[in-house]
């Protein structure tokens, strides 16, 4: 891959989500004697196209990251850093120790991402300037008031749930970062920070299978997906 193609990764693993019901946060769980969170990391890991990695996580769990990434022989992981209060906080952070100059964001409870899906979100990206994994909604979506009262039915044709990966310019992103903070502005994921800009965002279909281990549901499906993928391996 040429200098100008090069690409980091930031995995951003900050969080201390509640929905598990767990005292461990749920990128630490794990998953066939494995914490998820180097599920994740050995999937960019194994990528020729990546060249960096930077996980940002909590302050506290510095160390102990560290030590299952040399455990497990994570060499593109090149930095461990502590996040910030917010999720924007965190990816920025992590973009700051990025030397690459595309860049993708992906949750660290993403770890069933497909690296075919990385790679066709990242060319896409280095194509039109921006890029996000997505898949098309299956179900009917309602907006509904406060009151709980139906208000519109949006067309689902149009409608899709958007994951990770998202691949972005470096410089662009950062730059979008920058504007949303100087404007007091929090978005919901990356790309919206880079929307705000003008800048327009692909969408590339990824599939359903890459889901964010958030609830005890999603932990017991997880455990199914690797049983079935071992299976399939063997």
């Amino acid at each position: 891959m040429d200098t100008e193609s090069r690409v980091g990764v930031v995995v951003v693993s900050a969080g201390r989500g509640t929905r598990m019901g767990t005292r461990e946060s749920k990128q630490y769980l794990l998953l066939q004697n494995k914490p998820i969170i180097i599920h994740t990391l050995e999937v960019f890991e194994r990528m020729p196209l990546v060249e960096e990695i930077v996980l940002v996580t909590g302050a506290d769990d510095i160390d102990r990251c560290s030590a299952w990434i040399a455990e497990y022989g994570l060499r593109k992981v090149l930095k461990v850093i502590p996040g910030g209060r917010e999720r924007q906080e965190s990816v920025y952070k992590g973009l700051m120790e990025i030397g690459t100059e595309w860049v993708m964001v992906h949750d660290g409870v993403r770890p069933f991402v497909e690296p075919e899906h990385v790679l066709a979100c990242c060319r896409q990206a280095q194509l039109s300037g921006a890029a996000v994994l997505a898949v098309k909604v299956k179900d009917t979506i309602k907006q509904v008031s406060e009151s709980g009262i139906i208000e519109a039915t949006p067309d689902r044709r149009s409608l899709w749930a958007i994951h990770t990966p998202q691949a972005f310019r470096l410089s662009e992103l950062k730059k979008a970062h920058e504007l949303a903070e100087a404007d007091g502005f929090t978005g919901t994921d990356d790309s919206m920070l880079v929307e705000r800009m003008g800048v327009s965002v692909a969408v590339v279909e990824g599939s359903y299978t890459n889901i964010k281990i958030t609830t005890p549901e999603d932990l017991a499906y997880a455990s199914f997906m690797l049983q079935h993928k071992g299976e399939k391996n063997t």
